[in-house]
């Protein structure tokens, strides 16, 4: 297990801990921050681990650079089925994990922004299977709001 300010320098170094950015550190108590890889065909790819009788997602938080198609390999180490519940541009994407096995979800998501995903099998949320892809870039201006631009402090 990580401890409180290993956690906190590495939520720190990813800008997960500030005010107005992306505030993950105390939303998803366990497990690392890791960093997606861009292939030379553009594809974001990242491999998430369900450690052994942990009920985590290993890393729990995923940073990718920018939106766009992400291939995730889940791997579940645990002695029970898990089943992971991924978004997708409103297209969910539901990968069965039976006891050590290995599967692989091809998502678009096109940022920036933060998804969440979890296992719904029994209480697995809530027990804390629960995890994030945290992604950066700038908003589409299709995606923008139409109004002023908004005083700052």
């Amino acid at each position: 297990m990580t401890s409180t300010d290993d956690r906190a320098d590495e939520l720190h170094a990813a800008g997960l801990d500030g005010q107005n950015r992306t505030a993950l550190g105390r939303l998803l108590g366990t497990g690392k921050v890791g960093h997606a890889e861009v292939g030379d065909d553009g594809v974001m790819r990242a491999t998430v681990r369900i450690p052994e009788d942990e009920l985590i997602f290993e890393p729990s938080i995923l940073v990718f650079p920018h939106g766009g198609s992400v291939e995730l390999t889940l791997i579940n180490d645990d002695k029970n089925t898990h089943c992971a519940v991924l978004p997708s541009n409103g297209d969910p994407k539901i990968i069965w994990l039976v006891n050590h096995s290995k599967g692989i979800a091809r998502l678009e998501l096109g940022g920036p922004g933060t998804y969440y995903y979890g296992s719904t099998t029994g209480n697995d949320e809530g027990r804390g299977l629960t995890a994030a892809l945290v992604f950066g870039g700038e908003v589409p201006d299709s995606a923008k709001l139409d109004r002023p631009p908004q005083p700052r402090p």
